[in-house]
C-alpha cells in the first residue's frame, strides 16, 4: 500500500484564492485543498463566511464551517474597499486558481472583473458559481441551491408521488456544483499546462480559463434521461419515493427491530436470488417478472412479498441471509453507525481531529476523510476549518508585509 499524505498531494504547489461563502465554492475549494492545494479563504472582518454559523449546536463555530473549509488558510479583507480589492488582487498575482459564487455583477462592482484580474495575472484560472450562470436571461437572479434544485429539474423527481417535492437531507445542489467546479479548475490548470507545451503558447485564452458553473445546470446534468424521455416519448417522470422509476424491486424495508434496510434486487439474475432468498421462488420463476419493464408493473406485490419478509426478522438476518445469496443490500446507516464502520475505518474515511465551537475543546471529533482514495487510504485532513482571520498576518507576511503594517491592518480588521 503507497502512503501518500496531503502535503504531497497531486495539487501540491497549486495556489487558490477562495471568495466564495455558504457551501458551492468552498466545497471546490475544500476538494482543491483535500489533494494539497493551498487554498486562502478570503472572508468578511469580525464575523466571515455566514456557514460558520449554519447549524450551530453550541459556541461560536459550526462543525459545517469546520468540515467545508477544512485544509484551508482563512484570512480577513473587506472587498467593497479599495483595500480588500488591493490584497485579492495580491493574492491573485501569484496564485493559480480564483473561486467565487457571488451573485453574477458583484466582483465588478468591487473593482475584481475580468479585465483587472487579467492585468494582475494573465494565467489566472477562475472558477465562477451562480444560481443561473454568468450569462443567459437569468443570469443576474439570485438563488440559492433549493431554487436551483427546482429549477433544474431534481425537485421533480425527489418525494412521495401525490404529494409536495421533498428535499434532500444535504445541499446536494452547492455541493455538486462545488464538484463540477473542482474538476473545471483542474481541467483548466491541465489545458493551461499542455497547451504551453504542445503549442508553445504563452498564454491560455481567458474563456478557456473562466469555468462558469450554475448550479440549476449541475442539477439538470444529474437527471439521467428525464429530459431525452419527455422529449422523445411524452413520457414525464413522476415521484416514486424510495423506488427507482423502471427499476423494481429497489426500495427501503421495515424489520422486526425497528429499523429499515436497502435491498437492490433489480438486476435480472440477482432478482432469480433474491426471491428465493425470501422463499417466494414462485416470484423468481413467474414468467412476467425476468425482466424490469414485468417487474415495474408488479411493484406494489413484489413490495409488499418483500416487506413480509423483513417485518419478520431483524435487520441483521435479514441482511445475512440476502449477503449469503449475493443479493446487493445494506443497512441505512446513523452518523453512530458511520463512526462504527469497520470499513469505512479500514480506508480511513473516518478520521478524528481536536477542535473547538469557540466555547468548548472536542477532541478526536469525527469528520468524514478525503475522496477518492489514493494509495489504499484516504489523504489526511491536514486541519479543520479554521478560525476567522487564523492565517491572516502568515498571509500578508507572504505578500510582503511589515511586521508593523500587518499588526496595524489587524488592528482594524477586528
Amino acid at each position: 500500500m503507497i502512503e501518500v499524505d496531503a502535503a504531497s498531494g497531486p495539487l501540491a504547489g497549486v495556489r487558490v484564492v477562495e471568495l466564495g461563502n455558504y457551501i458551492a465554492a468552498p466545497t471546490t475549494g475544500r476538494l482543491l485543498a483535500d489533494f494539497g492545494a493551498d487554498v486562502v479563504k478570503v472572508e468578511r472582518p469580525r464575523t466571515g463566511d455566514e456557514l460558520r454559523r449554519w447549524r450551530l449546536r453550541s459556541g461560536t463555530t459550526s462543525m459545517l464551517h469546520r468540515t467545508i473549509n477544512r485544509s484551508k488558510r482563512s484570512i480577513v479583507a473587506d472587498l467593497r474597499t479599495d483595500e480588500g480589492r488591493d490584497v485579492v488582487l495580491d493574492l491573485v498575482r501569484r496564485s493559480d486558481v480564483l473561486l467565487e459564487n457571488f451573485r453574477p455583477g458583484t466582483l465588478e462592482r468591487w473593482g475584481l472583473d475580468a479585465a483587472a484580474l487579467e492585468a494582475a495575472n494573465p494565467d489566472l484560472v477562475v472558477v465562477r458559481i451562480s444560481a443561473f450562470g454568468q450569462t443567459g436571461p437569468l443570469a443576474p437572479r439570485p438563488g440559492f441551491a433549493a431554487v436551483a434544485e427546482a429549477a433544474g429539474g431534481f425537485r421533480e423527481l425527489v418525494g412521495e408521488p401525490g404529494r409536495a417535492p421533498s428535499r434532500t437531507g444535504v445541499s446536494i445542489g452547492d455541493t455538486i456544483a462545488g464538484l463540477y467546479g473542482a474538476f473545471g479548475a483542474v481541467m483548466a490548470l491541465l489545458e493551461r499546462e499542455t497547451t504551453r507545451a504542445a503549442r508553445g503558447e504563452r498564454h491560455l485564452a481567458i474563456d478557456r480559463r473562466t469555468i462558469d458553473v450554475a448550479l440549476n445546470e449541475a442539477m439538470l446534468s444529474v437527471t439521467e434521461s428525464l429530459v431525452p424521455e419527455w422529449s422523445a416519448y411524452g413520457v414525464r417522470r413522476e415521484r416514486t419515493g424510495g423506488r427507482m422509476e423502471g427499476i423494481a424491486p429497489s426500495n427501503a424495508y421495515l424489520c422486526a427491530d425497528g429499523r429499515s434496510i436497502v435491498v437492490a434486487g433489480n438486476g435480472d439474475g440477482i432478482y432469480q436470488r433474491y426471491m428465493r432468498a425470501i422463499g417466494r421462488p414462485d416470484l423468481a420463476d413467474d414468467p412476467a417478472l425476468q425482466t424490469n419493464d414485468g417487474r415495474w408493473a408488479a411493484r406494489d406485490a413484489l413490495d409488499d412479498a418483500i416487506g413480509a419478509w423483513t417485518r419478520a426478522r431483524s435487520s441483521e438476518d435479514a441482511l445475512a441471509a440476502l449477503d449469503d445469496a449475493g443479493v446487493p443490500s445494506g443497512p441505512i446507516a446513523t452518523a453512530e453507525d458511520l463512526c462504527a464502520d469497520e470499513q469505512l475505518a479500514a480506508r480511513g474515511m473516518i478520521q478524528r481531529l481536536d477542535v473547538t465551537d469557540g466555547e468548548r475543546d472536542l477532541p478526536a471529533t469525527a469528520f468524514p476523510g478525503v475522496v477518492p482514495v489514493l494509495g489504499g487510504r484516504s489523504l489526511p485532513i491536514r486541519h479543520v476549518g479554521p478560525d476567522l482571520g487564523a492565517h491572516t498576518a502568515e498571509v500578508l507576511a507572504e505578500l510582503g508585509w511589515s511586521d508593523a503594517r500587518v499588526a496595524d491592518y489587524e488592528e482594524r480588521m477586528r
